[in-house]
């Protein structure tokens, strides 16, 4: 099987890995059919997990080959990295503005976006899909760097990060379906909940890995935008979400963790 995937392009590559991401979602989703409730101390460290995980992904699976690039093809290095991490927080700055939204542990009348009527349980699901977003974005383009033919660009490396993306998304799911369940959503809706907010990532995966093949000099940019899209949200959400509940340092030692293996992901696979 896994050298039916090797013989596959990018963009399928691309499918198949966030295919695994969303599926991690839905397994953690799953967790709403054995828990009605989740201990706030567990969810705040699975919080700042997600958390380390996206910070170290940003920088080992993203900037660094970013910067690697840009100077193999005689670009200043911090350019394409400065440039295109900045777009990329200011597109999520953007998004956050226009969708309607709400952070877990937050009261309705805290949604952000446009003003809307929309259910609580709704609001909810979006402001995790829209975190979706640069994580599908991010694996998307690593594979996409593949067509390039750029030695920075493995595969190995592309894989870690999918694994990194996956890994984090099971507690994240879990953080999703289960506070529906105990605002009184059945087990199957918030489970439904849970693992829709991961169908993002397939179809951000795509765009990501056909762009880069399709504008190859975009390549370092694409890279940079992704980190700057996953930065943001660490720090608009998910840093701060892992906070509301005095549970300090079980959210710093769950992003510790997180970064931690996300590393060592990336460099013994990268």
């Amino acid at each position: 099987m896994f050298d039916q995937f090797l013989n596959l392009g990018p963009v399928l590559q691309a499918l198949v890995a966030t295919l695994f991401t969303w599926f991690m979602t839905a397994l953690g989703a799953a967790a709403v059919f054995f828990f009605k409730s989740i201990n706030r101390k567990i969810l705040d460290g699975m919080l700042g997990f997600a958390a380390g995980v996206m910070i170290a992904a940003s920088f080992w699976s993203l900037l660094s080959p970013a910067i690697e690039m840009a100077a193999q093809n005689g670009t200043p290095g911090w350019l394409p990295a400065a440039v295109g991490f900045m777009l990329g927080g200011g597109f999520l700055w953007v998004i956050d503005q226009i969708l309607p939204h709400l952070h877990l542990g937050y009261p309705t009348e805290d949604a952000e976006g446009i003003k809307t009527s929309w259910q609580r349980s709704l609001l909810l699901v979006l402001a995790i899909t829209l975190h979706n977003i640069p994580e599908g974005l991010a694996v998307g383009v690593a594979f996409g760097a593949l067509g390039a033919n750029l030695p920075s660009a493995t595969l190995a490396g592309a894989i870690a990060l999918a694994m990194g993306i996956g890994l984090q998304n099971f507690p994240e799911g879990a953080a999703v379906s289960v506070p529906l369940r105990r605002e009184g959503v059945s087990r199957l809706k918030a489970f439904w909940y849970g693992q829709v907010s991961g169908l993002v990532e397939p179809v951000a995966g795509v765009v990501g890995a056909a762009a880069v093949l399709l504008i190859r000099p975009l390549l370092p940019y694409a890279l940079a935008f992704a980190a700057g899209a996953m930065i943001y949200v660490v720090v608009e959400e998910l840093i701060p979400e892992s906070q509301l509940e005095k549970h300090p340092h079980v959210a710093t030692f769950g992003t510790m963790l997180g970064f931690t293996i996300m590393m060592i992901l990336d460099v013994a696979l990268g």
